[in-house]
């Protein structure tokens, strides 16, 4: 069972189909226990580090996620929680990778957020990579990123480079939506859900 953690109250259904699509069985779920037991953890974020944190502290789940062992996939602002700090209202995180979130530079010819689709380049292999190059394009909404980070495995440049995607240990977290990033996102998808448990 994939555990899709639903703290934000919005509609998370585009990623439980495309876990469905994918032959795997997924659950939107805040409950503790059935996160527990789940063989794949998503963290799923829409809206701010600060409204996903309280909602994390309401259901009782930021010590949890901390001490989980199986694959642990933050998406958007769910990646972004992973770390200790935010600049979007000076926010704590879960602060399972060193850093802070900083918000992308204004900068003439980008328009924040960054939304759209852009490639991003690997800086080296990973299991989340199997079937992709670089230059493959993925979705990306968001205004805020960790613009580099010592487990960065891949980047994306818009008005800074910023870190893509990230990786330690059984913890990887993607600025971009997979599930809206058409067979890329799928197959980066696909990557994650087959790792096995450390």
């Amino acid at each position: 069972m994939i555990a899709v953690i639903d703290i934000t109250g919005n509609n998370l259904t585009s990623i439980a189909n495309a876990i469905d699509r994918l032959g795997f069985e997924s659950c939107l779920t805040h409950d503790p226990k059935t996160i527990e037991r789940a063989s794949h953890v998503i963290l799923p974020g829409v809206g701010t580090v600060g409204a996903a944190m309280q909602a994390l502290q309401k259901h009782h789940l930021i010590d949890l996620i901390g001490g989980l062992r199986q694959p642990l996939l933050g998406i958007c602002v769910g990646m972004q929680l992973l770390f200790e700090s935010s600049e979007e209202g000076n926010e704590k995180g879960l602060g399972l990778l060193s850093g802070q979130v900083k918000r992308l530079p204004s900068v003439p010819g980008f328009s924040i957020p960054h939304m759209g689709w852009n490639n991003m380049t690997w800086l080296e292999e990973s299991p989340l990579s199997q079937g992709l190059k670089d230059d493959d394009h993925f979705y990306f909404v968001h205004s805020y990123a960790i613009l580099s980070h010592e487990n960065t495995i891949a980047r994306c440049h818009f008005s800074t480079e910023f870190t893509a995607v990230v990786q330690k240990d059984h913890i990887y977290g993607v600025q971009f939506h997979p599930e809206k990033s058409a067979l890329v996102g799928m197959t980066l998808l696909n990557n994650f859900l087959r790792l096995t448990r450390s």
